[in-house]
C-alpha cells in the first residue's frame, strides 16, 4: 500500500548532502518548513545552494543555516528582511563568504515553473538593460528587449503543507500556498512537513494543489527529531 508518510524528520530529509541544492517554500514568516529547516540545521549539512523568495526574516527560519555557515550561494528575491534580527546575510556577504544570485520575484516563480514543466527557459523584459542582465542572452521581440532566464531544478524541495494524505496529496493554508505549488514539479526529491494527516478520499479532489505524485515524503509538524 502505497504511503509517503514518514515518521520523523531524520527519515523526512534522509539522504540529503552536503552541496545539495534545495527550493526552500515559504514567504517571510509564511509557509516556511521550519520543522525540516530545523532538521537541516541540525544534520550539520553545509556547502547548500538555497532558492528561496527572502533570505531568512529570523531563527527558527532559514536564518539558522546562514548563521551556521551552511549556506554556499543565495538565490533570491530579497536577500535580507527588516525583521532578519541576526543580519547573518549581510555579514556573510559582505565578508565575502556566500553567493548571491538575485532574481525578480516574478522571474523566480517562472524559472522554477519551466524546470519542472521541462522547458528550456523563457524571454523575459524583466531586468533588461539591467546589471540583472548581464552575461544572459537577449532579443529583441515586438521592439522590446528581452532577457533569455534559464529554468531553476534542484536537487530537493523542502516545503510546508496544511493538510496530507498518505498517497502525499496536499493543501495549503493561504498565503502559506506561495512558491509551494511549483517547487514541487522541479526537484528530484520533494518533502512536505504538514499539519494534519488526513485518510485518503478526506481531501476533496478538487482542493488538492500539489497532487501526490510529486511529492515522496510527507512528515507531521509536531513529529520527532
Amino acid at each position: 500500500m502505497l504511503d509517503r508518510r514518514v515518521a520523523d524528520f531524520a527519515q523526512a530529509i534522509a539522504g540529503i548532502g552536503d552541496g545539495a541544492t534545495i527550493l526552500l517554500g515559504g514567504f517571510g514568516g509564511a509557509g516556511t518548513p521550519l520543522g525540516l529547516v530545523a532538521a537541516v540545521h541540525a544534520a550539520g549539512l553545509k556547502d547548500l545552494t538555497v532558492i528561496a523568495n527572502n533570505g531568512g526574516s529570523a531563527e527558527p527560519d532559514l536564518s539558522l543555516w546562514l548563521a551556521a555557515g551552511q549556506v554556499r550561494k543565495l538565490v533570491c528575491s530579497y536577500p535580507k528582511s527588516k525583521l532578519n534580527t541576526t543580519a547573518s546575510f549581510s555579514e556573510l556577504y559582505l565578508a565575502g563568504k556566500i553567493e548571491l544570485e538575485l532574481v525578480p520575484q516574478g522571474t523566480l516563480v517562472e524559472r522554477i515553473r519551466c524546470g519542472g514543466a521541462g522547458l528550456g527557459g523563457f524571454y523575459t523584459p524583466v531586468g533588461a538593460g539591467t546589471a540583472l542582465a548581464e552575461g544572459k542572452e537577449t532579443r529583441m521581440i515586438d521592439g522590446r528587449e528581452h532577457v533569455l532566464e534559464k529554468p531553476i531544478r534542484a536537487d530537493v524541495a523542502l516545503l510546508r503543507a496544511r493538510q496530507a494524505d498518505r498517497l502525499g496529496n496536499l493543501t495549503y493554508n493561504m498565503a502559506a500556498r506561495n512558491f509551494a505549488p511549483v517547487m514541487a514539479t522541479a526537484a528530484e526529491l520533494v518533502v512536505a512537513e504538514v499539519e494534519e494527516f488526513v485518510e485518503p478520499g478526506a481531501i476533496d479532489p478538487e482542493a488538492v494543489v500539489t497532487p501526490g505524485i510529486f511529492v515522496d515524503r510527507v512528515v507531521l509538524k509536531g513529529a520527532p527529531r
